[in-house]
């Protein structure tokens, strides 16, 4: 008897505890439904393409976008009235992040991006200047590789651990690389290459024991896999808001524990960081020596926040980051495994050996492709989107996917 690839696909998908599609958000809960009863429902794209590349980008919902659309009819009205909406916005959207990752809300800052947090992390650290080293490893983002070497060729001593033939960073290898000199070890929780997770407490605690302080690239891991700042003992931590958080382009956030910023200096200098401010140079003000006297705030907005933000990017997350968090980001992992688990056992036998180690439970699996031309090519005739770079293909699903999905992508590439 021949089993087809249905079949199989079937047998090998994990039990669920909730069936995504087809259930609302919040409704596992016990709580009312806030999104409409199929998920798949909530996201245009799934009417034109089958979509496994939300590692890229996200797809925005389309209660996000109503978000969006509603922030934009208060802004062309141009009616200010107190309580502010942006405001109103900004305290809620960080305070659900602070919640989403266990932080308190005095530890996040907003960024331009995750990329904007870490650079600006290394300067309050005084790197290069005050000497020592900085550790990394080859699976971080390319943006942080190219920053590192800048350092390295400004006599920054940095050392970057390399993957093992099994393309996994080995904890032994990060513990030959950090040393009592070691001033910072960054890595990403989920690498945007192969979706290869670090045993962060495990590091955490290696790094700490050397006096250094572990920043974590959280871009791939926030929202689709448990992130739980407290548990892992992590010093900062930065994300952005277009991937897994469903958002836009724009806004991120930096996590900074509040005992690490006495040892900090501030390197950027914006009017967010203000607790209060007065002038001394105009009619009515009282006298003062400099024309302005001011306060700031010792957290981590007060250091890292500088100027303006994009309130559209604000209003997307007002919906998608209780979405995610009424759902449970448990829930969601467990989704994207169903998934990737017939990826991993079928396309190695159609010649695409897996490049994401074994016990991954990241919503990103990647593979070695031998013609990414003709790769490519399949995959576009049949409308299927995934990300294939060089000799690499990388499958990222989410919750509005579907096991037909995955039958989509296997057969094109049978």
């Amino acid at each position: 008897m021949t089993i087809s690839r249905r079949q199989l696909l079937k047998g090998l998908a994990l039990a669920p505890a909730i069936s995504l599609a087809g259930t609302a958000l919040g409704e596992s809960h016990g709580k009312a439904a806030v999104v409409p009863t199929s998920l798949a429902d909530d996201f245009e794209v799934v009417h034109q393409e089958t979509c496994l590349n939300n590692a890229r980008w996200h797809p925005m919902s389309r209660g996000a976008r109503a978000q969006v659309d509603a922030y934009q009819t208060y802004k062309e009205r141009g009616i200010w009235q107190p309580p502010d909406l942006i405001d109103h916005l900004q305290s809620s959207v960080k305070q659900h992040f602070a919640k989403l990752i266990n932080a308190d809300v005095r530890e996040i800052a907003y960024v331009n991006s995750t990329t904007a947090g870490e650079t600006m992390l290394v300067g309050s650290l005084g790197l290069p200047e005050k000497g020592g080293n900085i550790v990394t490893d080859a699976l971080h983002f390319e943006g942080s590789l190219y920053m590192y070497e800048a350092l390295r060729k400004q006599g920054m001593d940095v050392r970057c651990v390399r993957p093992t033939q099994d393309w996994r960073i080995d904890l032994k290898d990060m513990a030959r690389a950090i040393d009592d000199k070691t001033r910072l070890v960054a890595v990403s929780l989920v690498s945007f290459i192969n979706g290869f997770q670090h045993d962060i407490k495990a590091l955490c605690e290696l790094a700490h024991a050397h006096g250094a302080v572990v920043y974590v690239d959280a871009v791939q891991a926030v929202g689709a896999i448990p992130v739980d700042v407290r548990a892992l003992g992590v010093d900062a931590l930065g994300s952005a808001s277009y991937k897994w958080l469903m958002g836009d382009f724009g806004l991120g956030f930096l996590y900074i524990n509040q005992q690490l910023i006495p040892r900090l200096k501030r390197m950027v200098y914006g009017y967010r960081q203000l607790d209060s401010f007065d002038y001394h140079a105009f009619p009515g003000d009282k006298p003062g020596t400099y024309p302005a006297s001011w306060s700031q705030h010792e957290d981590a907005a007060g250091y890292f926040e500088i100027g303006t933000y994009s309130n559209a990017t604000l209003a997307a997350l007002s919906y998608s980051l209780p979405q995610i968090l009424n759902l449970g980001v448990d829930t969601i992992q467990q989704h994207a495994q169903e998934l990737i688990a017939p990826l991993q056992h079928e396309l190695p036998r159609l010649g695409y050996a897996a490049m994401t180690p074994a016990g991954s439970a990241s919503p990103i699996a990647t593979f070695l492709t031998k013609d990414p031309k003709d790769t490519a090519i399949r995959l576009r005739r049949a409308g299927v989107d995934v990300s294939v770079q060089g000799g690499r293909m990388r499958v990222s699903p989410s919750i509005y996917n579907t096991q037909h999905d995955v039958e989509k992508l296997l057969d094109a590439l049978s």
